[in-house]
């Protein structure tokens, strides 16, 4: 092979929000596969705004990116090379590492995947963390019943759509919650929401209007003043999903409170016996991911869900849009084609 495996490295880490400045792009050697390993070269990159917490060196579930080393992300990619008897090249697979054009990787949580069951990017997408992110939190924590109603922050965006049309197909009245006028007439008109609230107008009176008896499900991937104005309406034995808290991911550790989005006051949580957990879909869910997988390809044929996606070309425009997707300026999905 002629070419350079092409790549995005940590390059420092960021105060607050990141800048192009804090990464760094290069060429390297294309990596070699080692016994039992797999070389992958990657076709699409996923964007997810939990990479940001991977910028940081603060305390987390995972360890940080570390300084000079490839940004974390999964790709979907051809196998190239193979010194692992269950993948052979030319094979399409999820499960590629890294914001890289090639890499090296083991069979653990690499699954093999086939375009003629759904276009490549899909698999980082609906049938990929993000899905089984919805599917995971939906069944183990929301609990969905026909009837209730489910608020979803973020709607358009990866885990919002997936959660929303899931709770759609549980019987739920699904409410959005996305940032615009266009992002709300998607979530509406084409994933199928009953309403779709613009936060950024006087939410809390738009939840009185689209919510009157209150909220049984919320599904959290914002905070700040999201969560705010949806956690006094949740009902008696409401369910509160934590996947995400963007709107508060680009506050440093430690930082004056002042500073940060306002919070609930959880004083209701006992008098309203509530339930509100957070979840990691890497504890679990990956073991489940043929069950998630077969599932989910059954709503895509039955036209049940519907995908969005928001593809930037070229792996070296990766960082401007990251940093895009922590200020909200992508619709639906962020995918990058590794190359133009």
């Amino acid at each position: 092979m002629s070419e350079q495996n092409l790549a995005v490295l940590l390059r420092r880490r960021p105060v607050g929000a990141p800048v192009e400045e804090d990464f760094e792009i290069v060429e390297q050697p294309i990596p070699r596969p080692g016994e039992g390993q797999v070389l992958v070269r990657a076709r699409y990159l996923s964007l997810d705004p939990y990479m940001r917490g991977r910028m940081s060196d603060a305390k987390s579930y995972a360890k940080p990116v570390e300084i000079g080393a490839v940004m974390e992300g999964q790709t979907v990619g051809e196998v190239v090379e193979s010194r692992h008897p269950d993948f052979a090249p030319g094979e399409w697979v999820l499960g590629g590492y890294g914001w890289q054009r090639y890499s090296v990787v083991g069979p653990e949580r690499l699954f093999k995947v086939s375009p003629e069951d759904a276009p490549l990017s899909w698999n980082l997408g609906v049938l990929g963390m993000p899905g089984l992110t919805a599917w995971v939190g939906l069944q183990d924590i929301g609990c969905p019943k026909p009837g209730e109603v489910l608020v979803v922050s973020a709607a358009s965006g990866a885990v919002g759509q997936v959660v929303g049309q899931l709770g759609r197909i549980a019987g739920c009245r699904v409410v959005g919650i996305a940032g615009g006028q266009e992002k709300c007439r998607f979530v509406r008109e084409e994933l199928g929401f009953d309403a779709c609230l613009d936060h950024r107008g006087d939410l809390p009176t738009q939840l009185d209007a689209a919510c009157p008896e209150g909220i049984d499900i919320y599904w959290e991937n914002v905070g700040g003043a999201v969560q705010a104005a949806v956690f006094p309406r949740l009902r008696d034995f409401g369910r509160m999903v934590m996947c995400g808290m963007i709107a508060q991911y680009n506050i440093a550790p430690g930082a004056d409170a002042a500073g940060a989005p306002p919070g609930p006051n959880l004083g209701p949580v006992v008098r309203k016996r509530l339930r509100i957990q957070g979840f990691i879909v890497s504890d679990t869910g990956w073991q489940r991911y043929p069950a998630f997988r077969a599932e989910m390809l059954g709503h895509l044929r039955a036209g049940r869900m519907k995908v969005r996606e928001d593809i930037v070309v070229g792996l070296r425009a990766a960082p401007r849009a990251f940093i895009g997707l922590l200020e909200g300026r992508n619709f639906g999905k962020l995918v990058v084609q590794i190359d133009a």
